[in-house]
């Protein structure tokens, strides 16, 4: 079966999209608000296959993240009662206890960390929101946060290149469900 190798075909095409660029702001935007696949999986391959761009490519990726980040507090700190219902259901509610314990022991240092931590971004932005964290250094944290992450990914696909893009096509099937194995082991340990 190749199902992993399907995916990554079809984003390898998208990649090298004449309006992939717009497409990467889209999804870094909503990623920061709601959407659950992280705009890296449009960034590496489209620094894969246009190194020269990559820290182009990393800085639309962090500016449109970023903006996404001002809705997603705003969301928070206006209209929480509306969305806390959907932190439930979508399966965020322990990263959503453990992002509030954060933020109250953390404070600003939190979204910094945000940036890197496997919680979604999303549940991050929300939360600031809800803590009613200080605008201003909320947004640059998350700037400085988004653009390290972003450049460094964008810059080691780009240092990779086309080699490794043919490498990882390769191995993609193994690394995808080896991934989904260990999904479901962390599933069932961790329920």
């Amino acid at each position: 079966m190749n199902f992993f190798g399907a995916m990554y075909d079809k984003t390898m095409e998208w990649s090298k999209h004449r309006l992939a660029a717009y497409w990467l702001a889209f999804v870094s935007f909503i990623e920061a608000i709601f959407f659950p696949i992280p705009p890296d999986v449009m960034l590496i391959p489209m620094a894969m296959t246009k190194p020269q761009s990559a820290v182009r490519f990393a800085l639309i990726c962090t500016a449109a993240s970023v903006i996404g980040g001002m809705v997603g507090y705003s969301i928070g700190y206006y209209a929480f009662d509306l969305v806390q219902q959907y932190i439930v259901k979508w399966g965020y509610q322990t990263q959503w206890d453990k992002a509030i314990s954060w933020f109250k022991e953390w404070g600003v240092l939190v979204v910094f960390v945000a940036g890197f931590s496997p919680i979604p971004y999303k549940v991050f932005t929300i939360a600031a929101g809800v803590m009613q964290m200080a605008f201003i250094p909320f947004v640059l944290t998350a700037a400085v946060s988004r653009a390290a992450r972003f450049v460094l990914i964008a810059k080691l696909a780009a240092w990779g290149g086309t080699k490794f893009a043919d490498k990882l096509r390769r191995s993609i099937e193994v690394i995808g469900w080896s991934v989904v194995a260990l999904a479901v082991i962390a599933y069932l340990v961790l329920k």
